[in-house]
């Protein structure tokens, strides 16, 4: 049996261990509880309204833009040897989001892109001259641009989440004022319902 040279040892490339990020959870909970703030009055009002759209379809509705929201929200990114992936889940259409795969060989760069609200999103370059959006709301994300420089060699410490968890702390508090008012807006449409 020949034993290996000590410095070959710890020379040798470290194995790369497989990563999954998926988006971070107060970002899921924000997003669902708002759209559930926004939506759930409505069949309630159109009952008492009178309105031409009957509540069983307003339901339906609601019930087909929680699960494209849900599939949106389920987005995962995954780092391995190879390269980089955003993925969804196998139930949700393609035809709204179908997610990419990138080795890391035909990373080129990593671009900045001015927002319309004035953040920052990074984008992949390829060596075709593709362009991939850079996933910056995943739980985790300074271990993800860690693992990206890694591999790529790319410097990344100007690279920021493009939205601070304090944002969604006070949307998240709006959005359950929102749901109190929603609380009282059902229980008076069922009173009126009620007394006509």
């Amino acid at each position: 049996m020949s034993l290996q040279p000590m410095e070959s040892i710890f020379s040798s490339t470290p194995i790369f261990e497989p990563a999954v990020f998926r988006l971070s959870p107060l970002i899921r909970i924000t997003l669902l509880s708002l759209y559930a703030a926004l939506t759930i009055p409505l069949p309630f009002l159109s009952e008492v309204t009178s309105a031409p759209v009957p509540p069983n379809v307003i339901w339906a509705g609601i019930v087909v833009g929680a699960a494209g929201l849900y599939g949106v929200l389920s987005e995962r990114v995954i780092v391995n040897e190879e390269g980089i992936q955003v993925t969804y889940p196998n139930w949700f259409p393609r035809i709204f989001r179908s997610g990419w795969s990138l080795p890391w060989t035909e990373i080129k760069a990593l671009k900045p892109r001015s927002t319309g609200q004035g953040g920052l999103v990074y984008y992949f370059l390829s060596h075709s001259g593709a362009g991939y959006l850079l996933p910056m709301r995943v739980a985790g994300f300074a271990k993800l641009v860690g693992l990206v420089e890694a591999k790529t060699g790319i410097d990344t410490r100007d690279v920021r989440p493009l939205s601070q968890p304090w944002m969604y702390f006070i949307l998240l508090g709006c959005t359950l004022l929102l749901l109190l008012v929603d609380a009282w807006t059902i229980v008076t449409a069922i009173g009126l319902k009620g007394n006509i």
